[in-house]
């Protein structure tokens, strides 16, 4: 403090904090009895804690892009291979998935064109309706009429059947 201070508005703090006065000389069992808790399972918990999570941070994967790598089809599988129809089986289940939510996501964006844009939503939402009729097209077209109980198998043979049905040409 300055030595030119107000004595009256600012008095000196005290030089020595009060001591005190206990009035028994036995210990108080609530810190005993913190003090007992800390060391004995909250300070191991927290050091195996912290322990942990020094070797998960060194091999932390991220966990919302998990990439799997890709298997042979249905079509490559060699006859007996049930290794090679279980991964390709989860492996269709995956794209399917990616596929419903390619159309979720292009058809929120359609409709929040047509929200944004009100009545004159066909004239300046051409693009995003024109790409959701595509998209749900190429998803009919891949997994529609499979029913419930979906499997790769059925869309392998959904879309053998179509190769082979005869092309319709219009004149």
């Amino acid at each position: 403090m300055p030595a030119d201070f107000d004595k009256g508005a600012y008095p000196e703090p005290p030089r020595q904090t009060p001591v005190v006065d206990k009035q028994t000389a036995l210990p108080n069992p609530a810190v005993i009895l913190s003090k007992l808790f800390y060391y004995s399972v909250d300070l191991p918990v927290t050091t195996f804690r912290d322990a942990v999570d020094s070797i998960r941070s060194s091999n932390k994967a991220v966990y919302y892009h998990q990439k799997f790598r890709r298997v042979p089809d249905l079509a490559d599988c060699q006859h007996g291979d049930y290794l090679c129809y279980y991964e390709a089986e989860m492996q269709w289940r995956r794209d399917y998935k990616v596929d419903q939510e390619i159309v979720k996501v292009v058809q929120e964006r359609m409709r929040a064109c047509q929200q944004r844009e009100g009545p004159s939503y066909h004239q300046n939402c051409a693009q995003e309706i024109q790409q959701f009729n595509q998209t749900t097209n190429n998803f009919q077209s891949r997994y529609g009429d499979l029913g419930a109980y979906a499997t790769g198998r059925k869309c392998l043979m959904k879309q053998k059947e179509r190769m082979m049905a005869p092309q319709t040409q219009s004149a």
